[in-house]
């Protein structure tokens, strides 16, 4: 007897399933907020030098202050990191105080000014993150993926050995804790390492809620039930553009982002340790009281009524020949022919899928809307597209449907490469799409990779495979500084990426309608 064939006796898809997907919910809405957050916590407003001196020139007006002391780019701006060393008073159309002189150009030698008229303080602001300091500002955010790499690993390993509950609530305690340090950082080194441990903390949240609330629903509703959940990501995502448009000042930003993480461990104590997982690990009487519980929710009363001693040998004979969680590692990910390929090919795949998706989502300007109203567009533009996947994936199936997404992915991204910059309705319009198959290919992975490891790795897979994604979301806010080598260079990165880790999907097996495999046996 399967663990599928008793979700069928006690209700695979009940009011017990329901409220457990709902309050696994709750964390995965807080989710976007912090890894999103790069956008608004370290957004760069408009800047230019500090003029010294700047009380000696009372007769001029601001616009001409600038002019005679800041150089101008081809298209008139002003420069954001340069400076006359002299003032160039020639340069003022109606005067001729003095003859032109040889000033030369040099970087900002004593600060900088700032646009305070969309953020009141940022991280770039607070501590110049700005010019040569640009790749401090853009390393925040690689900062805390790393620290979601390192989690992947962590709370992998100690999900399976120690149990999916478990490991949630130490996550959100931990996020709570970091996130509250990160809001109250003194200097940058501080928010670097507050940061980063935020991200270890959240990796587990992110890894644990769609396996945890999947291994109680039957196959019929696993893919809703998926679909269900990243929706709240979406929606999530949505709420980070208003929280960000209301609070400008980045320090009380990071606790308005970090608060709800409190009502998610409130939540928490309902849900129940995952079945699957009890009986791989030997802990029949646990996973017995469970069992009985959603029963008894699900309105199945012959079952709640069977009698305990029958139930607890089914559930001993299923943990038959299941070794304990703690024989299990990631080396056991590659140790048989088929894991190996399945480990790396969906690695490769993650990779592909966070480095695309991540580095859509931090370039915010190719709406030719103001930051909040994209960053709120691109949460709605999320959710028509999980609701399209819910039908792809039962249709096309789950591989077919991962690799198209990932591919039509990096080509929407390419395409806006050619796509002259005075199209800009055209060239929006493709973005949009290219946000839709971002979201549906992330969507997907998370689904499908759950149903790719069996229950005693399953964890340890998700683990591996976050890791894997997370050196993809590390690496890509960094790639916006190939600008500077070609403008479009960055793109094309994205595009490349998406395109070939989207075509290695095709080497994944299909899983559509099958059942979860509990035992690496099972997946060979």
């Amino acid at each position: 007897m399967k663990f599928e064939d008793l979700l069928l006796e006690i209700g695979g898809f009940g009011r017990f399933q329901i409220l457990i997907l709902f309050f696994l919910c709750l964390p995965r809405i807080n989710l976007p907020m912090h890894f999103l957050l790069h956008n608004f916590l370290a957004a760069t407003p408009s800047h230019h030098c500090a003029i010294p001196h700047q009380e000696a020139f009372v007769n001029l007006t601001m616009e001409e202050v600038l002019l005679i002391s800041i150089p101008r780019e081809p298209d008139g701006t002003f420069r954001s990191c340069e400076m006359f060393s002299e003032p160039q008073f020639h340069l003022l159309l109606n005067s001729s105080l003095q003859p032109e002189n040889n000033s030369i150009i040099q970087q900002c030698q004593h600060g900088w000014v700032y646009d305070h008229s969309q953020f009141t303080s940022t991280i770039s602001t607070e501590w110049d993150l700005v010019c040569e300091q640009r790749g401090l500002n853009q390393a925040t955010a690689t900062f805390f993926f790393i620290g979601v790499t390192m989690g992947a690993v962590i709370f992998g390993y100690l999900s399976d050995r120690f149990g999916r509950k478990a490991m949630l609530l130490l996550s959100l305690v931990c996020s709570v804790i970091f996130g509250m340090l990160s809001a109250a950082s003194v200097s940058y080194s501080m928010l670097a390492i507050t940061r980063t441990l935020t991200g270890v903390a959240l990796s587990g949240v992110s890894l644990i809620v769609l396996p945890l609330g999947m291994e109680w629903v039957d196959i019929q509703h696993r893919t809703f039930s998926g679909i269900l959940t990243s929706i709240f990501w979406s929606i999530g995502n949505m709420l980070l553009a208003m929280i960000a448009y209301l609070v400008r000042e980045w320090h009380w930003l990071l606790v308005a982002v970090t608060g709800p993480c409190l009502l998610s461990i409130v939540c928490l104590w309902w849900v129940p340790e995952s079945a699957r997982w009890l009986i791989a690990n030997g802990k029949v009487k646990q996973a017995h009281r469970h069992v009985l519980r959603c029963a008894r929710m699900n309105g199945r009363k012959d079952f709640a009524l069977f009698p305990s001693f029958h139930l607890s040998q089914a559930l001993r004979r299923m943990a038959t020949d299941k070794k304990p969680g703690g024989s299990y590692s990631y080396i056991s990910l590659f140790r048989t022919p088929v894991l190996r390929k399945i480990s790396l090919c969906s690695g490769a795949v993650w990779f592909g899928v966070a480095f695309s998706y991540y580095g859509m989502s931090m370039n915010l300007t190719g709406f030719g809307l103001n930051m909040y109203l994209s960053q709120f567009v691109f949460g709605v533009i999320e959710i028509p597209a999980k609701i399209i996947m819910y039908v792809v994936v039962n249709r096309a199936g789950r591989r077919q449907s991962q690799a198209w997404a990932l591919i039509l992915t990096g080509l929407c991204i390419g395409a806006n490469v050619i796509i002259p910059k005075p199209f800009t309705f055209l060239r929006s319009v493709v973005a949009i799409m290219g946000k839709g198959f971002s979201e549906a290919a992330f969507t997907t992975v998370f689904l499908y990779t759950s149903e790719l490891y069996p229950t005693v790795l399953r964890q340890n897979g998700m683990g591996y495979t976050s890791f894997v994604a997370r050196l993809g979301g590390a690496l890509a806010p960094l790639v916006f500084l190939l600008d500077e080598v070609w403008r479009s260079l960055p793109e094309v990165t994205y595009c490349g990426v998406a395109v070939c880790c989207g075509s290695v999907a095709f080497l994944l097996p299909e899983t559509l309608n099958v059942r979860l495999p509990e035992g690496i046996e099972d997946i060979e």
